[in-house]
């Protein structure tokens, strides 16, 4: 049985998936299953997957014939783990040559631990920055799910696969919502730790989380989706006022994206945007927000949806007329 099972969710990566696939071939641990799943790719990915599996038996492939997103993709991979821990790779990402070896090195030396964090780079085209975290050496689960909610601890990360079948990827949206799973990894877990393999995250406007799209606002559904679980695990009262501050923010930062972007939209997008925001402004609650935040100006929830749009609307515009006067 394979020490690790590592995820490989694939759409249409045909310029990306040999560095992603040559960084997991050439790892210092060999003892590894690699589950890559086509979600419905409409390039070369799945031919160049078969390609790569024809000459490692170390490669499983997963093919879909429609695209169902990233969380539904790396759930069907889940299926066949066989690891005692698995990871994730982003088709577009790489993972340093010992990288797998460090992360399974933690979980045998300190036996308690359930989740290991990588040291995570952003590759840009001109630099290469650092995920910026705070110093530890060892978490409590509660308190790695704290850090995670405004991510001052990123989600890239090693996982035992008990604790990964029992919380599986939030599939509720094609974006966005596989980040409450990581939350509640953290959550479950006794202890969470680091190692300094290095996971390589490129950063490029092909990427959905850059991408101007109706499918930014599946992260209203998928913050939602996080409440509805927190709710049901009977989290205590601070971690979901805390929570419900975030959805606030978000609700913010959308509007700011419509705001600029709206008029790129087809109308029916920009309408559908328009109306998710709405709805989630009426279901946050207003009682468990951090004071602080509601206290300025732009962030506070307003007693009508009227009056919040005017708000934003002065508060974005404002904003743009100091920045040009700068």
């Amino acid at each position: 049985m394979p020490k690790v099972t590592v995820l490989v969710a694939v759409y249409n990566a045909t310029r990306f998936l040999p560095k992603c696939l040559d960084s997991l071939l050439c790892q210092s641990m060999s003892d590894l299953q690699v589950v890559c799943i086509d979600d419905g790719s409409t390039d070369d990915s799945l031919a160049l997957l078969q390609t790569y599996a024809s000459r490692d038996a170390r490669i499983q492939i997963i093919s879909l014939p429609e695209n169902h997103g990233q969380a539904f993709a790396r759930n069907q991979g889940l299926k066949e783990a066989k690891g005692e821990y698995v990871c994730f790779l982003d088709a577009d990402d790489w993972f340093s040559p010992d990288a797998i070896e460090r992360a399974v090195r933690v979980f045998e030396h300190e036996a308690d631990t359930d989740c290991v964090l990588f040291d995570v780079e952003y590759c840009y085209p001109d630099r290469v920055e650092t995920y910026p975290m705070p110093d530890f050496d060892v978490l409590t689960g509660k308190e790695a799910f704290r850090l995670s909610l405004d991510w001052q601890i990123h989600g890239v990360y090693m996982v035992r696969t008990d604790i990964h079948r029992r919380f599986p990827y939030d599939d509720t949206c094609k974006s966005y919502s596989d980040d409450n799973t990581t939350r509640l990894h953290y959550l479950a877990s006794r202890s969470v730790r680091k190692c300094e393999g290095t996971y390589h995250y490129l950063q490029h406007s092909a990427s959905v989380t850059h991408a101007i799209g109706v499918g930014r606002f599946d992260f209203l559904k998928a913050n939602e989706s996080m409440k509805r679980q927190l709710v049901a695990l009977q989290v205590s009262d601070d971690i979901l006022n805390q929570w419900e501050t975030i959805r606030q923010l978000v609700l913010v930062d959308l509007y700011m994206f419509y705001f600029c972007h709206g008029r790129e939209l087809p109308k029916a997008d920009a309408a559908y945007g328009l109306k998710e925001m709405k709805r989630i402004w009426g279901n946050i609650e207003r009682g468990r927000l951090d004071r602080r935040l509601t206290a300025k100006f732009g962030y506070r929830p307003m007693p009508s949806w009227r009056l919040f749009r005017l708000q934003e609307w002065l508060y974005f515009t404002l904003r743009g007329l100091l920045k040009k006067n700068r």
